[in-house]
């Protein structure tokens, strides 16, 4: 009896914690106002995250506008704590996303331009579930910066 109790509290304690991983399935849209864009002027004219995310699978659909330039860019990651090779219009890069308790960090680099960046994106969703919060810290050769970006389930 005792055993079969253990059981089930280790089975209700699993179930509690893959309960306890957001969903960031939905249409995204980004809050200006509430949002920083780092050292950029300004921010985006547009961008829209379309997210289908089945853990471990997340899909990523970005449609991002700026200055009249629409681009859309669509990543796959499985999220493991493995590095993966990401493959987008703009080029490859490596990324190791990963749950830290309820955050969602995607860790990255690339080269662009025979420099390698390095970021680490850290995702979090309001305990309603209607606000993303993506802190993004960068590393170039050219210094470090942080951006956030505030996007509004719709």
């Amino acid at each position: 009896m005792t055993r079969r109790l253990l059981t089930l509290a280790a089975l209700a304690a699993t179930l509690c914690f893959a309960a306890d991983k957001p969903n960031y399935s939905g249409l995204w849209k980004i809050n200006a106002a509430k949002s920083d864009f780092g050292p950029m002027p300004q921010g985006p004219d547009k961008f829209e995250r379309t997210i289908d995310h089945k853990d471990p699978a997340i899909k990523i659909t970005t449609v991002q506008s700026m200055g009249g330039n629409e681009r859309t860019v669509t990543v796959e990651y499985t999220i493991n704590g493995q590095e993966q090779t990401v493959k987008t219009q703009m080029g490859e890069y490596k990324a190791i996303p990963a749950w830290k308790d309820n955050i969602l960090e995607v860790s990255a680099k690339r080269e662009m331009q025979g420099m390698e960046i390095k970021s680490v994106e850290k995702w979090t969703l309001s305990p309603d579930g209607k606000v993303l919060t993506v802190q993004t810290s960068l590393s170039t050769p050219q210094g470090d910066f942080a951006m956030k970006f505030v996007l509004d389930k719709q």
